[in-house]
């Protein structure tokens, strides 16, 4: 066992911890507490998992959950940015960018550009892989709003077409589960828990 390697790894490890601390607008189901990055990807990988059977063909459910698990990482260093939030989405890009700069280098020269490589994929949603991966990151936020009766809808003043737009990668990478979305965000206008526009 290389001593140096093993170390940069352990390193790393310690430091994806800071994960747990990250917290997001959604709440658990419970609505007692705002849920953290690390039970946002843990939650959506599982998701990868059980809801595979509604994947586009092609895809690769080990890589899928590999970017489940990682997509948030750089989050420790970036913050979290509300998917409503247009200001913070305007520098959301390059704030993450510096962000993979810094938390992949920690990793041997042989694992931190695969899994930069990985993040990246994921985040441009070419990719059949990349594309499930992040219909479950947009499905597991949007069932916490239906249980909790559309809370983190509500205190970001959300609408309909806001909300349709960032569920159209379920329509690309879940298909089947479209009606289902289309469904819960016209019960949501008309429960008045999203805006209608």
């Amino acid at each position: 066992m290389e001593q140096e390697r093993v170390k940069q790894q352990l390193h790393f490890l310690l430091e994806t911890d800071k994960m747990k601390n990250i917290l997001r607008r959604t709440v658990l189901t419970d609505q007692s507490r705002r849920e953290t990055d690390a039970e946002h990807s843990w939650h959506l990988s599982l998701m990868a998992m059980v809801l595979y059977e509604y994947a586009c063909p092609h895809v690769n459910l080990d890589r899928a959950i590999k970017m489940c698990l990682i997509h948030d990482l750089i989050e420790i260093y970036a913050g979290d940015t509300f998917a409503y939030d247009a200001a913070g989405n305007q520098t959301k890009a390059v704030r993450e960018s510096e962000a993979a700069d810094k938390l992949y280098i920690q990793l041997p020269s042989d694992q931190g550009p695969q899994m930069r490589a990985l993040w990246e994929e994921f985040d441009a949603m070419e990719t059949p892989d990349a594309q499930y991966a992040a219909a479950c990151d947009r499905l597991q936020p949007f069932l916490n709003n239906v249980a909790t009766d559309g809370y983190t809808w509500k205190l970001g003043r959300v609408t309909r077409s806001q909300v349709y737009q960032r569920m159209d990668m379920v329509r690309i990478g879940m298909p089947p589960l479209w009606p289902f979305v289309v469904e819960e965000i016209e019960n949501a206008v008309k429960n008045h828990e999203l805006l209608p526009e």
